[in-house]
């Protein structure tokens, strides 16, 4: 039997990415996947004449000298076609009835938000130096070659970002324009640390981009870099247990009986999930898997994806964020009557979009009576809620976006419990565990686990998104390589 330097768990984004450099570098690679196709949240999918994405909107901080240049560059995502949004508002904030432009670059970005709010002036430049200070603090991060625990000893992670603002800002108007684009991040005020709202933000700021085609070119780029370095890639592997011997993992075992043997492995899973594949609590002490089951995971999504008919809708190059009112930082709360969605539509040659996406914080109670569920057979009731929420949804958007209940051909929407089933995340958790400021050594994971030869990656660790899911993949490499 074949015995492999490196074993990944899960092809999600930072599973694959951290194939892609340890194969480039000559290991022997092979990663597990339980689904039939490689991706995890990065993956498209197709339904009647549409291709949805499931996580890839929209990316930021690709030119030279930008947070992912080196990165993509090394990963060869630079290669594949990237298309800037609207330098004049690549995301557009409209709260009540007014909408605000952000463009891009710190200067334009400054020049722009101090015409409407001119006495907040040097409070944006203070922003923007923050900005720039997490930046900084992210390279010194990934170019740490030594203790990857004191890496994460940074005194942003301990700062509430809503209680900085509030003592930055005296414009609650202005903190709810600065905040809107952050559905794409759990806005929690008790908890939110401001390096993770900082590098949220940072990036799209610098410049943002949308990927001409589907998350799968993506995911297809990574996969044949992977093979062309001799890795493997085999889907519908279900581990079921990380066999250990003497105090080390040896082997993954998959629920089809296939035994995969393998020196160090790395797991893109939940933390949770990832301790209740070791078995043994004499390897794995069940305090430390305790602490990991109990940790808190940010909220979940409710997307409608529109299939539109042809040349109905033109597309527009940037995204919309939506809110009723000026409360941006309590969308996520239980009844809460505010509304907020990211509207974003895929390129498209001919001018017009094909498909648009519309997310909106989802909590885990509003959808745990049907926890016990699988995928389509929730029964009735879930069908007739889900039915609610799309038409509460298209009824508030097609006020932004004339003509578009009469332009979708199709619907289809997905909850937590989809993204739960589909890709193993407790809760459907959008973003992974829930950092928390006030107790930032408990919640900002590093790749180290108790087991010498088994490793962590993806968005539970330190930071969330594209951007932080790659940063963790390097920082769990160089933990590996560092061992």
């Amino acid at each position: 039997m074949k015995k492999y330097d490196v074993i990944i768990i899960g092809s999600g984004l930072g599973g694959l990415e951290c194939a892609v450099m340890l194969s480039k570098i000559g290991k022997s690679v092979l990663v597990l996947e339980r689904q039939h196709q490689a991706g995890g949240c990065m993956q498209s999918y197709r339904r009647g004449k549409g291709i949805f994405d499931s996580g890839l909107h929209y990316v930021g901080g690709l030119d030279e000298g930008q947070p992912l240049h080196e990165s993509f560059k090394e990963l060869g995502l630079l290669d594949l076609e990237w298309q800037r949004l609207d330098p004049q508002g690549f995301d557009r904030v409209t709260i009540g009835e007014e909408t605000f432009c952000l463009q891009q670059g710190y200067d334009n970005y400054v020049a722009a938000l101090a015409e409407r709010f001119p006495s907040e002036k040097q409070a944006l430049k203070k922003y923007v130096a923050v900005m720039r200070k997490a930046d900084d603090d992210q390279l010194a991060m990934l170019q740490s070659i030594g203790d990857v625990q004191q890496s994460y000893n940074n005194d942003m992670f301990t700062i509430n970002a809503y209680q900085w603002l509030h003592e930055t800002f005296s414009d609650e108007l202005l903190i709810n324009v600065l905040s809107g684009p952050d559905i794409k991040m759990e806005l929690r005020k008790e908890t939110l640390p401001l390096f993770a709202f900082t590098h949220s933000n940072s990036a799209f700021i610098q410049s943002s981009w949308r990927l001409r085609g589907d998350g799968n070119v993506l995911v297809k780029k990574l996969v044949d870099q992977i093979e062309a370095n001799g890795g493997e890639i085999i889907c519908n592997s279900d581990i079921v247990e990380l066999e250990q011997t003497n105090g080390v993992i040896t082997a993954a075992i998959c629920s089809n009986g296939e035994r995969y043997e393998g020196e160090t492995f790395i797991s893109n899973t939940h933390p949770a999930v990832t301790c209740s594949l070791v078995k043994d609590d004499s390897v794995m002490k069940s305090r430390y898997k305790r602490r990991m089951a109990m940790l808190e995971n940010t909220f979940g999504m409710f997307t409608v994806s529109l299939q539109l008919k042809p040349k109905s809708i033109p597309y527009f190059n940037h995204n919309k964020y939506l809110y009723a009112k000026a409360n941006v930082w309590d969308i996520s709360e239980p009844n809460h009557e505010g509304y907020g969605a990211l509207i974003s539509c895929p390129w498209s040659e001919d001018g017009y979009a094909h498909v648009i996406d519309i997310l909106t914080p989802m909590l885990w109670s509003e959808v745990s009576q049907w926890e016990d569920t699988v995928i389509r057979r929730r029964g009735d009731d879930y069908a007739e809620m889900k039915d609610r929420k799309i038409e509460s949804l298209i009824s508030i958007v097609e006020r932004y976006i004339p003509g578009l209940r009469e332009s979708i051909e199709t619907i289809f929407s997905s909850t937590p419990l989809t993204y739960r089933d589909y890709n193993n995340i407790p809760e459907g958790s959008a973003y992974g565990i829930r950092k928390d400021c006030n107790n930032p050594m408990l919640t900002i994971l590093t790749p180290k686990t108790p087991i010498p030869n088994l490793f962590l990656t993806g968005q539970n660790l330190m930071l969330h998104g594209l951007h932080g899911v790659t940063m963790t993949a390097k920082f769990t490499c160089n933990a590996i390589l560092n061992n």
